[in-house]
């Protein structure tokens, strides 16, 4: 399984991002996809995920700024993030889970100026 990462990047406070990961491989399906972050010195942290029903569970921070979505068929998870704060600086890690185990990708940096 590989997970394909993008749209990270530089924004000014206030601004959007949507990042997007797409899982390619060999597996009959996905069961939970989502994103975590790591900001510097700190540890990994849950943003936001959601199953296959389309059910989610986003952190307290991101609540009402960052929308968590997915296409089943393109089995790709996206991450819209509005109202972007510099405490909203990190590295994001996609992941999916299926079968028991969780897949990580390689995380793409988000860099939010004030």
């Amino acid at each position: 399984v590989q997970l394909q990462a993008s749209g990270g990047g530089l924004v000014q406070a206030g601004g959007s991002l949507r990042l997007s990961c797409a899982a390619s491989g060999s597996f009959f399906s996905i069961n939970v996809m989502g994103w975590y972050r790591q900001a510097p010195g700190k540890q990994r942290e849950l943003v936001a995920i959601i199953d296959g029903r389309g059910r989610t569970n986003d952190a307290d921070s991101v609540k009402g700024r960052f929308t968590i979505s997915r296409d089943n068929a393109k089995n790709t998870v996206y991450l819209q993030m509005n109202s972007l704060k510099p405490e909203d600086t990190a590295v994001y890690y996609c992941i999916v889970s299926f079968g028991g185990t969780n897949y990580w990708g390689k995380g793409t940096l988000v860099t939010v100026s004030s």
